[in-house]
Order: structure tokens, then sequence, then C-alpha cells
């Protein structure tokens, strides 16, 4: 109960927060509309106009600030009104309308999930490599650090225009960029745990004349479980990040990237945090997914977490 009760009371900070920050955000707008009005919206005294100079807001004008929380195209939106689009773009649309949140949610996820399981495969398989294979671990491993130096902003048009050249366009050039992110949380985190049983289990193997292979499948994969699962849940935030940002070059017309880059050339600022809401949503729910199978599946091994 008191853990529910401290979130709760973080996330109604958070939002009073926001609100707050609504107010210098759009003031100006809610201004420049109410001049053209005719509306009269600033302080009547001379003190109260100092007061508002000073604070570079109208806070002394309830009208001005209740306006900042509802301007149709707002700097910063409201809450309530990032929630209000999130529920007319999921619940009241259908699934298969191009207005549908969920329709262009499932659009960034089958590239999330492709370049996952993409990232993930390489991923694995150089751990392997790296743990097994010293000349790997000096050569592979430096370069998958280095290869996560380069922003993936400036990497994103460079594949899409190489894999354009040759054909290759639609699904496989945004899953490329989003096991591209992916794969270097798996690497790190499987070489850590495939490394993690100590010398005395590796002894007690090689005393009962395991070969490799056993010791492998055994000691090694058992072991790294619970560090490979906290590498998935990185790397599939991560693919989900690659698929958006794949979406952003091409000027896709459908997918959460399509949606920002829409709000972004009209103007809808609204539209464009309720795909980001979406997008944090789609997130939570596969690192949910994949908490749910890593307790099952370690459960199923025996495994101590």
């Amino acid at each position: 109960m008191k853990s529910v009760l401290a979130v709760l009371t973080v996330v109604a900070g958070i939002i009073g927060i926001w609100y707050l920050a609504c107010v210098p955000m759009n003031i100006k707008g809610v201004l420049d509309a109410a001049e053209r009005a005719g509306t009269e919206v600033v302080p009547a005294t001379a003190r109260e106009r100092r007061d508002a100079s000073a604070l570079g807001l109208v806070a002394n004008n309830s009208f001005a600030i209740s306006s900042t929380w509802s301007v149709d195209r707002p700097r910063l939106p409201a809450p309530h009104q990032v929630a209000v689009e999130l529920w007319q773009t999921t619940v009241e649309k259908k699934i298969t309308s191009k207005r549908s949140l969920i329709y262009h949610a499932q659009v960034t996820l089958s590239a999330t999930l492709f370049g996952f399981a993409l990232g993930t495969g390489l991923g694995i398989l150089l751990a392997v490599g790296i743990v097994h294979s010293r000349v790997m671990d000096m050569s592979v491993m430096p370069w998958a650090i280095v290869s996560q130096t380069i922003p993936i902003i400036a990497l994103a048009p460079m594949i899409i225009v190489v894999l354009y050249s040759i054909g290759v366009q639609g699904l496989l050039p945004k899953a490329i960029i989003a096991a591209y992110l992916s794969f270097f949380p798996v690497v790190v985190g499987m070489v850590k745990g495939l490394r993690s049983p100590d010398h005395m289990q590796l002894d007690l193997m090689r005393t009962y004349g395991a070969t490799g292979g056993q010791v492998f499948w055994k000691l090694r994969l058992p072991s790294s479980m619970p560090y490979l699962f906290a590498s998935l849940k990185i790397g599939i935030a991560a693919s989900l990040v690659g698929a958006i940002v794949g979406e952003l070059p091409t000027g896709a017309v459908a997918g959460l990237g399509a949606r920002l880059l829409a709000g972004s050339y009209y103007g809808q600022t609204v539209q464009i945090w309720s795909a980001l809401f979406g997008a944090a949503i789609l997130a939570g729910l596969l690192v949910a997914l994949l908490g749910l199978i890593e307790r099952l599946l370690l459960r199923r091994m025996g495994v101590r977490t």
C-alpha cells in the first residue's frame, strides 16, 4: 500500500509540474489570441502589472491561466489534452483506420520485433564466440563498443539510402536499424552471464569429465539467463526507438514515426505527444511481456534470481 501511495504521489507531482509548465509555454499564444479578440486578460493595476512582468507570466488572471490548458495548438499540451487524444485515437477509432494510433503502433511493432529478433540472435552468437575465443574477445568486442558511438540519427539515413539503392525497402531497413540498437546490450549482458560461473563450478564440471558443450548447456547457459533477460528488456526498448527512427528519413505514411512526422509538419503538438506516450506504453508492454516470460522460463529451469 505504501509503495502504491508513493508511486501515485510521484505521478501527481509530475502532472502538477506539467500543468504549471504549460502556463509560461502557452501564455503568449493565449494573450495574442485574446488581444485579437479584444478580450482583456492582463492585470488591471500597476502593481499587478509589475508582478506579472517580474514573473514572466500572467499568474494573477485565472482566465489566462486556464486558457493555457486548452489551446488548440499549444507549444506544450496539457496532460488532459494528451489523454483525450490517446482515447480518441485508440478506443474511438477502428484499428484499420489510418487515424488510429493502434494501427500505426502495429506497423512500428512489426519492424521492432523483426529487428529485435535479428539483434538478439546476432548478439547471442557474438557473445558465445567472445566467451569461447580470446581472438574474438580481443577483436570483436572493441568494434562492438565503437559501433555504439555512432549517432543513430546520422546512421539511419545512410542505411536507408544504401539499401534503397539495391532495391531493398519497406520493413527490412527499419528492422536493421532496430537490430543495430538492440544487439549491443544483448552482447554485453550475455558475455557477463556466460562468464558468471565461478572457477569452483567450472572445476567441478571438469572433474565430472564434462565436455565443452556440456559445460555450456548445463552450466554457462542457465547461469546467463538472468543477465540475458535484463539485456533483452533494454534491447526491446532500443529496438522500438530504432524502428521509429528508421521511419523518419523515409517519409513513412504509417507507423509511430510517421505519426510524429505528420504532427510536426502540421504543428499538431497534441498528436506528437500522444504518439510519444503511445510509444512509451508499447515499450512498457513489451518489457512487461519479457518479464513474464523470464519468470516462467527461469522457474521451469530452476534458476535462482
